[in-house]
């Protein structure tokens, strides 16, 4: 029975694991009260809960691109065309992310600009109405999606270990007994990868509900919506950051 130590401490991992993720999902998806007037949604903040900050810099950078403020290069740089009138906040974040010079690689701005001031009070305000996950909740997702990993691989490993340590003839009863906590353990990070952390990374059951009530009908909504994958070939290009010769 030298596999039996091995057993328990696949369990505790695997248990871990499977409260981490679990603890996490039903924080995120925990209702909130949700102030009036929350029910308004803007581009901006659609962005945010389907994207993150990223997400709101690509809506910035295409929306000042249309509106003959900006040229996105399909070479992967930025231009500014017109810096008068300064725009709003994060127009501004663009700019400031670009320099007194006026072009700069599109993949040099956008962390800039989603670590800009702008962006974190647009969270924060989303936070506050119960739409956005905050970000201890983000964190708290991410360490139950590691810790379920790390169970499945621990118990996958001691199991296989127990396996060998055991005569042929005797495996059927150690593959059973470690076929309980690698079922959890496996469930669970599937739950985590699959269902939990891609649509409550940003979102709240709440702002998810707001996100499947808009219409995509609008370029920018889709865009803020379902990503860059909607925009024309060439500003797929510049987001994506390729640094062509400059001409």
């Amino acid at each position: 029975m030298v596999w039996v130590p091995l057993l328990l401490v696949a369990c505790v991992a695997a248990g871990a694991g499977c409260v981490r993720v679990c603890r996490a999902a039903l924080a995120a998806a925990r209702p909130r009260e949700v102030p009036g007037g929350a029910e308004d949604l803007t581009v901006c903040e659609a962005a945010y809960l389907s994207g993150g900050p990223l997400r709101v810099t690509d809506l910035t950078l295409v929306s000042m691109h249309r509106a003959r403020r900006l040229l996105l290069a399909h070479t992967g740089w930025a231009t500014v065309v017109d810096a008068s009138g300064g725009g709003d906040g994060l127009e501004r974040a663009v700019l400031g992310a670009i320099g007194p010079g006026g072009q700069s690689p599109v993949r040099a701005v956008r962390p800039v600009v989603a670590a800009a001031e702008s962006v974190r009070l647009l969270a924060d305000g989303l936070v506050e109405r119960g739409l956005a996950v905050p970000e201890e909740g983000r964190r708290a997702l991410a360490a139950g999606v590691r810790a379920a990993r790390a169970g499945f691989l621990l118990t996958l490993t001691l199991g296989t270990v127990a396996v060998l340590l055991v005569p042929e003839g005797g495996r059927g009863p150690v593959v059973a007994a470690f076929a309980l906590p690698l079922t959890g353990s496996g469930l669970c990070l599937l739950i985590g990868l699959v269902e939990v952390f891609p649509y409550t990374r940003w979102a709240s059951p709440a702002g998810q509900r707001l996100l499947a009530g808009l219409s995509r009908a609008d370029p920018l909504t889709a865009l803020a919506t379902r990503g860059p994958a909607v925009l024309e070939p060439e500003l797929r290009a510049a987001l994506k950051g390729w640094e062509g010769p400059r001409k």
